[in-house]
């Protein structure tokens, strides 16, 4: 019988020693396929466990849980898990960290329920996959953790803007709002932060590495090349600390946030019509009462939230007299929170804040610009409603504004950003630089009351705070409303699914930080570069190749 090397060669190739293989080749080769595969999952078993623990870990950094120092134990743990693999392995691996990561962070999506927690989290860790297979590919090149970090970049890049405008949900530098690296957004924004913290990630991995490498030899060149790693690692992570915060005021500005609550949190949040309304209106009356018998100073303007009045204002008579009554009771401009009905096209409403004077009523509005997809519209409506029904719970799809929120409240010129709109870059960052003194975001979190959503969504205020050099005050229908100083730092806050109303002198500024000069340059950069890594690794390892085979020759 010929030796077992021949007849498996044999059998790889399809044929018999003797020539052509009999016609049971085929069924032969089902069993040895799944062999295969088997022992690839008993070999990649461990690895997989350990991905997804390190994606956990990542998901306990961000709120409600704010472990921050795990975001750093978490992208070490990625980058030595790909370390040395091929691009196919990196990618498993990716997608195994990414998908218990974002099954966590975005459990709030139960509400609407498990099946999109579920089908996001999956799109979501696709684009971590990808990063997978990009830290494998440049785990080879000389100064690796630099092109991880910028790798880690280019993903948080390509996941803000794809598809349908992309979901920022997840960035690490929101995980990092209360950090050491929290003051290098004020120089580069969220991108610098996430490579910051990516890149001390990254050295932690190369350490941890160098430490390993010392069992097999090496002395005191393996120890310093550890030291090194841990050394640029720690002063990565406080290299923040030595970044000035500019929060000087040059004017200030006594605000007032309405939380009025809603009747229950989740899907039916809104109750009966007029509930929500008349739930602001009576806070917004009771503070006039208290400012009127001297409890309280009298605010400059009042801010109102995202869907403070349940009923279109200019629709529904009932609705603007109510909304009337209780700014001419305070006496001073209400930023008004309201879907009105678009004047023309039939089925769409703009999401709006409104400001309303006691004495004029009605005038500017800010539009949202970015609604939510399959949230506040529904993509290929016509199709996707006929085989997903809770589609049909959207009636109406909102209709995107064209224009920044610079608005005249008052004595202030505020920017309006409304709800989800904080997390995206470009919103926040074109909205100060159309010369906004403080910024005000607008939300309707009753939906997702008690899950964590709300304090995720105060992270990234805290983070724009810092960015913007900004005041940045927080207005919920159920909570979190609250006010973040320019070195975001929480001043006031009013608890989830309580009535109630803060009242706060807040600074308006003028100068702009380093991070509003440069936009986003600075994240293209990062990208650029994370991404032609990628193409010097492949160039690299086909050279290798042709010079092993030249050798073989």
């Amino acid at each position: 019988m010929p030796s077992g090397s021949d007849t498996t060669a044999a059998a790889v190739r399809g044929t018999a020693p003797d020539g052509p293989a009999p016609s049971t080749a085929t069924g032969a080769a089902r069993p040895g396929r799944a062999r295969r595969l088997a022992a690839l999952a008993r070999r990649e078993a461990l690895r997989t466990a350990l991905a997804v623990a390190a994606g956990l870990a990542l998901g306990f950094a961000f709120p409600p849980y704010g472990l921050w120092p795990l975001s750093l134990v978490a992208v070490a743990a990625l980058a030595l898990l790909t370390h040395g693999r091929r691009a196919r392995q990196g990618a498993w691996t990716g997608f195994a960290f990414g998908l218990p990561f974002f099954l966590l962070l975005l459990k709030w999506l139960h509400v609407v329920g498990w099946d999109a927690v579920v089908g996001l989290s999956v799109a979501e860790s696709l684009f971590v996959m990808l990063l997978g297979a990009g830290l494998a590919l440049t785990s080879r090149l000389p100064g690796w953790p630099l092109w991880g970090a910028c790798l880690w970049v280019a993903q948080e890049w390509a996941r803000d803007r794809l598809p349908f405008g992309g979901f920022p949900w997840g960035r690490l530098a929101f995980a990092n709002t209360g950090s050491p690296f929290t003051p290098l957004a004020a120089l580069g924004g969220a991108p610098l932060v996430t490579f910051a913290v990516a890149l001390s990630g990254a050295l932690l991995a190369a350490s941890a590495a160098a430490l390993w490498g010392m069992r097999r030899g090496g002395g005191a060149r393996a120890l310093v090349r550890t030291l090194e790693a841990f050394g640029l690692a720690a002063a990565v992570t406080v290299a923040g600390l030595a970044v000035p915060i500019p929060t000087k005021a040059d004017d200030t500005v006594r605000i007032a946030v309405v939380q009025g609550n809603v009747q229950q949190p989740g899907m039916d949040f809104l109750g009966r019509p007029m509930k929500i309304l008349d739930n602001h209106a009576a806070a917004t009356e009771k503070l006039a009462d208290d400012v009127r018998n001297h409890r309280v100073p009298k605010p400059d303007l009042v801010i109102w939230p995202e869907n403070s009045s349940d009923l279109d204002p200019f629709q529904f008579p009932q609705a603007y007299d109510r909304i009337d009554e209780a700014v001419k009771a305070i006496g001073v401009p209400v930023l008004v929170g309201a879907l009105v009905d678009h004047p023309t096209k039939p089925g769409y409403v703009f999401n709006e804040g409104i400001v309303w004077d006691p004495k004029t009523g009605p005038g500017a509005s800010y539009t949202k610009q970015h609604p939510v997809p399959f949230g506040e519209y529904v993509p290929f409506r016509d199709q996707l409603s006929k085989i997903i029904t809770r589609f049909k719970r959207v009636p109406r799809n909102f209709y995107p504004g064209d224009h920044t929120g610079l608005l005249k409240v008052g004595p202030a010129k505020l920017g309006d950003v409304i709800c989800f709109e904080v997390a995206y870059d470009e919103i926040v960052h074109d909205t100060v630089g159309a010369g906004v003194r403080a910024l005000v975001i607008q939300t309707n979190n009753a939906t997702y009351g008690h899950t964590g959503q709300p304090e995720q969504q105060l992270a990234m205020s805290k983070l724009r705070a810092v960015e913007h050099g900004r005041a940045v005050v927080t207005a919920a229908t159920s909570g979190i409303s609250a006010v973040v100083a320019p070195d975001g730092t929480v001043t006031h806050q009013i608890p989830e699914f309580t009535q109630g109303v803060v009242s706060a002198r807040i600074p308006l500024r003028d100068e702009t930080t380093l991070a509003d000069r440069v936009g986003a340059a600075p994240e293209w950069a990062l990208a650029i570069v994370g991404l032609l890594s990628c193409g010097a690794a492949v160039i690299a390892g086909r050279r290798r190749r042709t010079k092993d085979e030249k050798g073989q020759q």
